[in-house]
């Protein structure tokens, strides 16, 4: 579900939700080989305190296969919350 990143969208079957685009800065390697490979974020229209996050570097795509992130890929990131933990803007 694609939102206008300004507002986000609350239809009955769904979850409120936005979504932001991003690109892939960079590739962050483990320092140790239990950690997880990270791809760094960097989210447009984010406010500058949050405008970039790491998330683990796996994908799979529409085979089932694992994949991973690119540096400079665009990305979509998406925010989804139950019903139940949002309550609506004051006016």
């Amino acid at each position: 579900m694609a939102n206008d990143p300004a507002k986000s969208e609350n239809l009955d079957d769904e979850k409120p939700a936005i979504t932001l685009p991003g690109v892939v800065e960079k590739i962050v390697r483990p320092i140790t080989p239990s950690e997880p490979e990270k791809a760094q974020i960097a989210i447009k229209g984010a406010d500058e305190l949050y405008r970039e996050i790491r998330v683990e570097n796996t994908l799979k795509n529409a085979a089932g296969e694992e994949v991973r992130l690119k540096p400079g890929a665009q990305v979509d990131v998406t925010i989804e919350a139950p019903t139940e933990a949002v309550e609506k803007k004051p006016a």
